[in-house]
Parts: C-alpha cells; sequence; structure tokens
C-alpha cells in the first residue's frame, strides 16, 4: 500500500521543497519508487528536479480542477524510480476556485486513491494553511512539519497543531504527524534551547531525532536539479537526510504493525 506525506508548515523557508527532494532521493537510494507532489505555485520542487514550470503544460492544477487523472501528468524525473506530478503558474487557480467546490479538501485524495505503483507519495506544500494545504494534509497518511529553531518558526507549530485536530475531525481520522528540525546550527545557543523546548513540548513521539544542520551543498542540488545525496553523496546533509529517512521507513512500518488487528 502507498504511504503518503504531507510536508508543510504555514511557515516559509524552513526548507519544505529541499527537504520533499532529499528525502525522496534517500527513499529511492533504499530501492523505494517514489512520487513527488508540487504543490505549490511557485513550482519550486518542479524546477528543483530540472523541469522549467513554464513548460509544463499539464500540472498537478489540472487533477485539482479539472479531474485529470494524474498518471496523465505524472513524468519520470532523472532519478530512476523518482516521479514527478509537476506544478506551474495555474496551481494559482487552484488555491482561487477549489473553495467553492463541495467537499473540496477531499479532491487530491480522491484523485490518489487508487492502486498507485509506487511505495511512497511526498506533498510538497506552499507556505499556507490554504485550500491546497488542506487537501494535502487530508490526502495524507502522515504529516511532516519541517521547522527552525528559531521563535517564528516554532510559533508557527501552534496553527498546524490546530490543522492537524481539523482534519482528524473532518475526514481523516488517523492522520499522523512528525516535527523535524532544519537548518540546525549547534554553535547558536538560541538554536540550542528552542530544541530543548521542542523535545519538551513534543517528545520522543511528535519530533523526529534526525536534525538538518546548515549546509552550503544543500542550496546548491536545486541548481543541478537532483537531490543532495545524487549531488555530494557523502556531506552531512545527505547522510543526515539519509538518517531522517530511515526514521520514517522505521516509524512507518510501526504504525502499520499496529493497525493490523490481532488475532483472537
Amino acid at each position: 500500500m502507498t504511504y503518503k506525506f504531507a510536508i508543510a508548515n504555514e511557515k516559509g523557508g524552513v526548507a519544505k521543497t529541499t527537504s520533499v527532494v532529499s528525502l525522496a532521493g534517500a527513499f529511492v537510494e533504499r530501492g523505494l519508487r517514489v512520487l513527488v507532489v508540487d504543490l505549490d505555485p511557485q513550482a519550486n520542487l518542479t524546477l528543483s528536479l530540472g523541469v522549467k514550470p513554464k513548460d509544463v503544460e499539464q500540472s498537478v492544477a489540472q487533477v485539482l480542477l479539472n479531474s485529470l487523472d494524474p498518471m496523465e501528468v505524472i513524468r519520470p524525473t532523472e532519478i530512476e524510480n523518482l516521479w514527478l506530478l509537476p506544478s506551474n503558474a495555474e496551481m494559482g487557480l487552484a488555491e482561487r476556485f477549489l473553495p467553492v467546490r463541495q467537499n473540496y479538501d477531499a479532491i487530491l485524495r480522491s484523485a490518489l486513491n487508487g492502486n498507485l505503483p509506487y511505495d511512497y507519495v511526498l506533498f510538497d506544500c506552499p507556505p499556507a494553511l490554504g485550500a491546497i494545504t488542506l487537501n494535502a494534509i487530508t490526502a495524507a497518511d502522515m504529516l511532516l512539519i519541517p521547522t527552525q529553531a528559531e521563535y517564528f518558526s516554532a510559533h508557527a507549530l501552534k496553527s498546524m497543531m490546530g490543522t492537524i485536530r481539523r482534519v482528524r475531525e473532518q475526514g481523516n481520522p488517523n492522520l499522523n504527524y512528525r516535527v523535524f528540525i532544519t537548518m540546525y546550527d549547534r554553535r547558536n545557543r538560541s538554536h540550542r534551547t528552542l530544541m530543548e523546548q521542542l523535545q519538551t513540548t513534543f517528545g520522543n513521539e511528535g519530533l523526529m531525532e534526525t536534525m538538518i544542520e546548515i549546509d552550503t551543498k544543500l542550496r546548491e542540488s536545486p541548481i543541478v536539479g537532483i537531490p543532495i545525496m545524487y549531488y555530494v553523496s557523502r556531506t552531512r546533509s545527505a547522510e543526515q537526510y539519509r538518517a531522517l529517512a530511515q526514521e520514517l521507513i522505521d516509524d512507518v512500518e510501526t504504525i502499520k504493525e499496529r493497525a493490523v488487528p490481532q488475532s483472537a
């Protein structure tokens, strides 16, 4: 069964897109088949995988607005076993017109509810808690929330927790969530303090053990259009995203085991 992750935070600049690309690369390294879905009108995920948004004729916007079969839009990337459902400027129309539709928050879930040929799907969400992000979280099995160890980023987590409660109440009761820290600087005292506060607030069940530290190589990988581990395999951030991916794989297996009914 395909497991779906939504990567979201209403705060911008917390490495959502970078994390989607990097986790996808780490999953593929482990032999998994992965689909990434670009739900941001800025289309940075599409661009990060070497596709120019202006050249995208059919995007995820047609899936959301015109009920186009997503399999007609999905395209392979340069990385084997990694596929992209791209975005373009039309995604701005989706944010505007989706709320007028009945059960609009479940459109993406319905579109990707079939027998998909992927192990994991990762939704890259825009930096807002609007109609598109709500669609992604409703479609997801787990919400991943990247956050910097800084005040404004951590403060935005309150809104995310409210959204989780709302989605659980309105149609996705089994939604799981995990928080992970990005752009961490061990030398920064305020980073260390906020990291400790996040550990206290979310505990081991909610906060991922792996933290993604600042790495200049990580900023370069989108320029070449491939995940960091395919750009510079042994850089610090590549190893950390591999560790984060393994944590998630273990988490998913545990969740699936708990969901299996015990025999009498």
